[in-house]
């Protein structure tokens, strides 16, 4: 039986600049493991921070529309589903719910987005 964890403010309507990203710390989002909040194109997408692939922060990668790339070697993943969509990564990273509530972020950790991957398809 899995523990629900409560969702969190992690910033305010602005906080994030487009195309960037914000990371939560795993001890504060209680997953213990560190949650990338990225902004693009008017929407908030979050998913684990920790390219699949190799251990680079993809909260430092390039972020385009509704995909991210890894700094490192250039592994794109899919802000929306978590879908690693090139190689050298195959393994999806997980998603986590965000929602804005008024003029507040807030993310849930360990909630996955409906249609999430979750699973290597190839």
């Amino acid at each position: 039986m899995s523990t629900q964890i409560e969702p969190i403010k992690v910033a305010d309507v602005g906080d994030i600049e487009d195309e960037e990203a914000l990371v939560v710390d795993g001890a504060t989002n209680g997953t213990g493991r560190d949650i990338a909040v990225f902004f693009s194109d008017g929407e908030y997408y979050a998913i684990d921070d920790t390219c699949t692939h190799e251990d680079a922060s993809l909260a430092d990668g390039w972020i385009e529309g509704q995909e991210v790339e890894c700094p490192i070697h250039s592994a794109r993943f899919s802000l929306c589903t978590g879908a690693a969509l090139c190689l050298p990564a195959s393994i999806p990273a997980r998603t986590h719910k965000v929602e804005v509530r008024g003029d507040e972020i807030w993310l849930y950790p360990g909630v996955p987005v409906e249609g999430a991957v979750t699973e290597v398809t190839a």
